[in-house]
């Protein structure tokens, strides 16, 4: 039998899902979770074979709730998204997690893929994967990845210069050319980019 933690803040999806899945001879749905942190808190006391994670939800999100689980190598983490972006991918591959599927895939085949990652391998989405292999690399320096890095959480040009060890000057010379080579207007949308793009 695979024992199986379903963690998505939408109540109707995780719940249809739940009964969905409980019909299938060898999965059990041991746990039903609404938020990342539930659901780490639920991995951590009944250690389920499989995880299956909503990428976007409150607190923490699939991925950080794989990340936490990194430590126990017998739960195995799948991540189902609506909004399969390539940088995403690359962030849960290295995370840890074994499977990476789009919502719009039916119950059956999420009991199948459920399988094939309990039974040991990987599974990404055939699409998304394509979508990540052919996304474009960064064209912003390991520096100006620093700078955004170091601000992402809205820090001030001087705090970032504080923990960079550069000057506030520079600081903002380096914001500059990201905001021209991103073609954005802020600090914050360059970040977004840069996290949804995987480079952050």
């Amino acid at each position: 039998m695979i024992r199986v933690l379903l963690a998505d803040d939408e109540d109707m999806i995780r719940t249809a899902l739940a009964s969905l899945l409980r019909l299938e001879d060898d999965l059990e749905v041991i746990a039903e979770c609404s938020t990342g942190t539930s659901a780490v808190e639920e991995a951590l006391r009944l250690k389920p074979d499989i995880c299956l994670l909503d990428l976007e939800m409150p607190g923490l999100d699939g991925v950080e709730v794989a990340e936490r689980l990194q430590g126990l190598p017998e739960v195995r983490c799948i991540v189902v998204t609506r909004h399969a972006r390539p940088g995403v991918l690359r962030r849960a591959l290295a995370a840890g997690v074994q499977g990476f599927i789009p919502k719009s895939r039916r119950a059956e085949e999420v009991a199948d893929i459920i399988r094939r990652v309990a039974a040991g391998r990987r599974y990404v989405d055939p699409e998304i994967a394509a979508d990540a292999l052919a996304d474009e690399r960064s064209p912003l320096t390991d520096r100006e990845l620093d700078v955004l890095r170091a601000g992402q959480r809205g820090e001030t040009i001087a705090e970032i210069a504080r923990t960079l060890h550069l000057s506030p000057g520079t600081v903002r010379n380096y914001v500059s050319s990201v905001l021209g080579k991103l073609a954005v207007s802020t600090r914050q949308q360059a970040t977004v980019v840069a996290r949804e793009r995987g480079w952050i």
